[in-house]
C-alpha cells in the first residue's frame, strides 16, 4: 500500500471520536458515483492479481523454473513495486490522486499480458517488474484517492474498497479457473488485460469527472500528537513508547504480509504439485482463501466493537497459524482448502489494524515505517518459502506462515499494554 498520502488522520477508521471532529463537508452521497468507481478499480485490481496467480503453475511450467528460480523471479514483482511506490505516492501529490489511478490501472493491465511470453527464468523476472510497478502504481494511487473520498464522505468506508479488492481477486479466481481448461494462458490474459482496460476507462470517466475529494479541515492534518518540550518531565518516554508501538506494529505487519504474499504465490503450487489436485480444484483453493478474507473484511469493523482490536487481532493470527498448519500438512484436498479458509478469515484484519494502530500512534511517520516493514514480509516471503521448498518440500516451507501469524498474533498483546501506557502518559502531558 502508499507510504505517503495514505491516511489523513492519526485517528483510526473505527474510532467513533472521529466522527466528531470538524471534518469537510460531504459533497457527495454515501454510494455516489466517485466511490462506486473507486470500488471498481480496487475491484479489477484484484481481479488482475488473480488471474496472474491462478496461471502461476502454467508459467512456471512454460520457464523450466525451480521452486528457487520461481522465488527469485516472483521477488522481482515485489521489488518493481516497492521501488515504484515513493515515485507514485510524488505524482499524486503533484497530479492528484485520481489521474494517477487511471494511468497505472491502465499500465497493469497491458503488463498482466506479458508473463505468458516470457519462456526464460530471466525474461519472466523482466516482466514481472513491470507487473510489479503497475500494481505497486495501482494501490498507492488507489488508496490516496480512498482517503480523499473518505474525508469527504466523512463515514469510514476504508473497509469497502478492500473489501471489493478481495471480492474482485475472488471472481478473478474463478473465472481463471473455469478457463485453465479451455483456453492457454496467453489467451487468457488476454481476456482478463481486456477486461482491465474496459474497466480502466469507464470507472475512470466516471472518477475524473467527480467531484474532487475536499481537503482536511483544519486540526485533522494526520501529525501525530507527541508532547511539547515544556509538558514535562515524562515527554521522552512517552516518544519512546511512542516508537516501540510503531515497531511492535510494524513486526505485526511484516510478519502478517508474510503470510499473505507466500499464500498469493505458492497456494496453487501447493495443491497441485503436493495434494494433487487438478489446475481448476488448486484455483478454488486460492479462492476460497480470498473470499474468506473478503468476508473477514467485511465484518472487520464490527468485530473491532465488539472484540476490542487486541482481542481480535490475537484471535486472527492464532486462528491464521492453525489454518496454514492444517493446508500444509493435510493429504487430501477438501481439508488443505479448509485449512486456506482459516487463514483467509485469521489474516484478514490484522494488516489494516496494524497499519491503523501505527497512524493513531505515530501519524503519518507511523504508518511509513510500518507500512515499509509489513511489505519487507510481502518482499522476503515468497523467496524464503522458494529455497525452503527445494531443501525441504514445499509443505514444510509453508509451516513458516503458521509461525509469523503466532507471531503476528502474541504482538498486539505488548501493543495492547503498549498502547494504555502510552495513553496513560499523554492524558497526564495533556493535563498539564
Amino acid at each position: 500500500m502508499s507510504l505517503r498520502n495514505k491516511i489523513g488522520s492519526r485517528t483510526p477508521p473505527d474510532d467513533p471520536s472521529s466522527q466528531s471532529r470538524s471534518t469537510p463537508p460531504v459533497t457527495d452521497s454515501p454510494w455516489g458515483a466517485a466511490r462506486v468507481a473507486l470500488t471498481a478499480f480496487f475491484a479489477i485490481d484484484g481481479f488482475l492479481f488473480a488471474a496472474w496467480v491462478v496461471r502461476i503453475p502454467d508459467i512456471r511450467s512454460q520457464v523450466s523454473a525451480s521452486h528457487s528460480a520461481l522465488g527469485l523471479a516472483l521477488l522481482c514483482l515485489s521489488i518493481g513495486a516497492v521501488l515504484t511506490m515513493p515515485m507514485v505516492g510524488r505524482l499524486c501529490l503533484r497530479y492528484g490522486s485520481r489521474p494517477v489511478t487511471v494511468g497505472s490501472l491502465a499500465l497493469l493491465s497491458l503488463a498482466v499480458l506479458l508473463p505468458a511470453h516470457a519462456h526464460s527464468v530471466t525474461a519472466l523476472g523482466g516482466v514481472l517488474l513491470l507487473f510489479g510497478a503497475g500494481y505497486g502504481g495501482a494501490n498507492v494511487a488507489m488508496n490516496s484517492a480512498a482517503v480523499d473520498l473518505v474525508a469527504q464522505l466523512r463515514r469510514p468506508v476504508m473497509p469497502s474498497f478492500h473489501a471489493g479488492y478481495s471480492f474482485g481477486g475472488l471472481v478473478g479466481t474463478g473465472v481463471s479457473g473455469l478457463l485453465a481448461g479451455p483456453l492457454s494462458t496467453a489467451w487468457a490474459l488476454v481476456l482478463s488485460a481486456a477486461l482491465g482496460m474496459t474497466v480502466t476507462l469507464g470507472a475512470g470517466i466516471v472518477l475524473l469527472r467527480s467531484p474532487a475529494a475536499a481537503t482536511v479541515a483544519p486540526g485533522r492534518t494526520g501529525r501525530a500528537a507527541e508532547p511539547s518540550d515544556g509538558a514535562g518531565a515524562n515527554a521522552g518516554s512517552v516518544r519512546t513508547h511512542i516508537r516501540l508501538l510503531v515497531l511492535l506494529l510494524g513486526l505485526t505487519a511484516l510478519c502478517t504480509a508474510y503470510g499473505e504474499g507466500a499464500i498469493a504465490d505458492w497456494t496453487t503450487l501447493h495443491l497441485t504439485d503436493d495434494v494433487h489436485a487438478s489446475s481448476v480444484v488448486a484455483a478454488t483453493g486460492y479462492g476460497a482463501y480470498a473470499f474468506a478474507m473478503a468476508g473477514g473484511r467485511v465484518g472487520g469493523t464490527w468485530l473491532s466493537i465488539r472484540l476490542g482490536q487486541t482481542r481480535l487481532m490475537l484471535l486472527g493470527g492464532l486462528t491464521a497459524a492453525v489454518g496454514m498448519l492444517i493446508a500444509a500438512l493435510a493429504p487430501v484436498v477438501p481439508v488443505a482448502i479448509c485449512g486456506f479458509v482459516l487463514v483467509g478469515l485469521g489474516l484478514a484484519n490484522l494488516f489494516p489494524l496494524a497499519i491503523a494502530r501505527a497512524g493513531a500512534a505515530g501519524g503519518p511517520q507511523g504508518v511509513a515505517f510500518a507500512s515499509s516493514l509489513g511489505y519487507g514480509g510481502m518482499l522476503i516471503g515468497p523467496v524464503v518459502i522458494g529455497f525452503l521448498a527445494d531443501a525441504a518440500g514445499l509443505p514444510l516451507a509453508l509451516t513458516t506462515v503458521a509461525v509469523a501469524a503466532t507471531v503476528a498474533a502474541l504482538l498486539p498483546l505488548s501493543v495492547g499494554r503498549g498502547w494504555q501506557t502510552t495513553g496513560d502518559s499523554r492524558r497526564a502531558t495533556d493535563d498539564r
